[in-house]
């Protein structure tokens, strides 16, 4: 059964006759550069991907900084070394996953089946149920929802409007390519409770820092978090159930790996549900800590006064 639509407001971005002025021929740049990297073959982009990783990693960037913060913060057990080489290897699958996003649009439906790894699919087939996906911040975290769609699943996600237009327009048809709806967080939580209940699968990260007052602190690596508290409330009035799900970018290969997990079953107690959220990241990051979003601001909200660890 096909997904009912979903509230017309839903964010649909558009394309404006503004976006070929002067402003945004450096994007259209970036565009026609990504058209033409991604059509190179892996071995390429991984040789490349691993020769920029060494210079990124010697720049004094926020990305550089964030990420060695984060390490240092979830991995104090881990020598510097080993963190630094856990640096390198981020930045190596970041730029060889963005070398080859391209090719996702602008390859074919069967292409992007066939460099896809799926494994406990049978999660989403043959439901009847609503369902919600927990999807932490890998750096292949937009390959699931553009894959599932693709098969016939289409999802709904939040989204933050991107300050450039251009880009945003882009990122946005991409997104939707294959079906799907997208949520801008300024209109609140409704049309993706509506679009759960209408049959579309729900996107939700459960990595974000959004500030303390939508969080409870809980254990995060070997550091605490303001970790998002209102799962359970969510899934109650979504009537969906939660089910857990993984992406990874295989540098070796050039596919991308997802893997579904069995519904988890959450107490009510936010600070547990919380913890176990949190668990989950931990039991997949750990082995390849690479596949992470190191680089964003994960650990900003502090408590009991701690200062900003980026600042």
């Amino acid at each position: 059964m096909s997904p009912e639509p979903i509230d017309k407001n839903t964010y649909n971005p558009t394309f404006s006759w503004s976006y070929l002025l002067p402003r945004y021929w450096t994007t259209w740049l970036a565009v026609i550069f990504g058209a033409v990297f991604t059509l190179l073959p892996h071995f390429v982009h991984k040789a490349i991907a691993k020769g920029l990783s060494r210079i990124v990693c010697l720049s004094k960037s926020g990305s550089v900084h964030r990420t060695r913060v984060n390490l240092s913060l979830c991995f104090p057990e881990a020598s510097e070394a080993e963190r630094e080489q856990m640096l390198k290897k981020q930045f190596a699958v970041a730029i060889c996953y963005l070398l080859k996003f391209p090719s996702i649009t602008l390859k074919s439906r069967k292409w992007l089946q066939k460099n896809v790894v799926v494994s406990g699919e049978e999660q989403l087939i043959d439901t009847k149920q609503n369902t919600i996906l927990l999807v932490p911040h890998t750096w292949s975290i937009d390959v699931p929802a553009i894959y599932l769609a693709s098969r016939g699943l289409p999802v709904a996600a939040f989204a933050k409007k991107q300050k450039n237009g251009l880009s945003d327009w882009l990122m946005h048809r991409q997104r939707v390519q294959y079906g799907g709806a997208v949520c801008e967080r300024k209109q609140g939580i409704k049309p993706f409770i509506k679009a759960v209940r209408g049959g579309y699968l729900g996107y939700y990260l459960p990595d974000e820092d959004l500030g303390e007052k939508h969080s409870v602190f809980v254990d995060f690596f070997a550091t605490t978090k303001a970790t998002l508290s209102g799962l359970n409330k969510l899934a109650k009035v979504s009537q969906a159930r939660i089910v857990p799900l993984y992406a990874k970018f295989n540098l070796d290969s050039g596919r991308y790996e997802i893997k579904l997990y069995e519904p988890i079953t959450l107490s009510g107690d936010e600070w547990v549900d919380a913890r176990l959220m949190n668990q989950f990241i931990e039991n997949q990051v750990v082995p390849e800590p690479e596949q992470y979003m190191w680089i964003l601001r994960l650990l900003k909200t502090r408590q009991n006064g701690e200062k900003n660890p980026y600042k």
